[in-house]
């Protein structure tokens, strides 16, 4: 994005990095960045035109949205080109998930066992997080004792900087399994 911004001697305004999936429709980071286009009249910058989505609707509805936008792997696309390559990018999206389904499908038919908790790592996962639980008795066991809910407990877990087993923020769920798992 630099070098394009350099080469038609632009300046940017802000920097928005949108972590949702191109497939959801529902994207804050793109609202805020197209709000920051809408005030300042300024053109939305996006790297890769599959990356802003594989929806060839939502890219028509961004091109009659009011903010002006350029794909830096295909800068001097016209609206018609954009198009295209809107609805190439969705079919992509559509045999991508095609065959995903077909090799989950020929897996299941070989007998593997999909998912997170399949037979071979079932039992590392639970050794695993029997494992965080045991580094984190001590604390569970402080809270619980204080009367707090398993809601307060979540929060001040994550208000301390104390991440769950897969390195999120705590939800109440989360908090039972883990008492469970040291017997509190």
């Amino acid at each position: 994005m630099g070098r394009y911004l350099a080469g038609i001697g632009g300046v940017l305004l802000a920097e928005h990095t949108e972590v949702e999936t191109g497939r959801r429709n529902d994207r804050p980071e793109l609202q805020k960045a197209l709000a920051v286009c809408r005030k300042h009249k300024a053109r939305l910058v996006i790297a890769k035109l599959d990356r802003l989505s594989r929806n060839a609707a939502f890219i028509a509805t961004m091109m009659g949205a009011g903010v002006e936008f350029v794909a830096c792997d295909n800068p001097y696309a016209t609206r018609l080109t954009l198009h295209i390559l809107a609805a190439v990018a969705e079919h992509e999206r559509e045999m991508i998930s095609a065959r995903t389904k077909a090799a989950l499908q020929a897996a299941k038919a070989r007998g593997v066992r999909l998912g997170r908790n399949a037979e071979r790592l079932a039992s590392a996962n639970r050794a695993a997080a029997t494992g965080r639980a045991k580094q984190i008795e001590r604390v569970l066991a402080e809270l619980n004792r204080s009367g707090m809910t398993t809601r307060q407990i979540a929060a001040e877990l994550t208000a301390r900087g104390i991440t769950t087993p897969r390195g999120g923020r705590w939800h109440p769920q989360t908090v039972i399994r883990m008492m469970e798992r040291v017997a509190l």
